[in-house]
């Protein structure tokens, strides 16, 4: 990882490549933590493959459970009842219809 500094403040962007990030990860995660570090781009033969950030600035809801508790089922409904009066396909020997 390269030490320069820019203008007398290290940048808060980084990049390191993977041998010496694999021989420094536990500083640089807890530089990360500390808010030393905004971003760590890791990189294997000078192409970028992986960049570590503070878990926080990471949108969680929108990658997972973003949609939790929009969907209302109303108590009376069978989920587990046929939604179809007519038989399927399938029973007569039809696969794509």
């Amino acid at each position: 990882m390269s030490n320069r500094s820019y203008g007398g403040v290290m940048p808060k962007i980084q990049k390191i490549n993977a041998t010496d990030f694999k021989a420094k990860c536990l500083d640089i995660l807890d530089r990360v933590g500390d808010g030393e570090l905004e971003k760590v781009a890791i990189t294997k033969r000078g192409r970028v493959v992986a960049v570590l950030m503070p878990a926080e600035a990471m949108p969680v809801k929108a990658l997972h459970g973003f949609m939790r508790g929009s969907v209302v089922i109303p108590p009376d409904f069978d989920l587990t009842s046929p939604v179809l009066d007519e038989p399927f396909g399938a029973e007569g020997g039809l696969l794509h219809g």
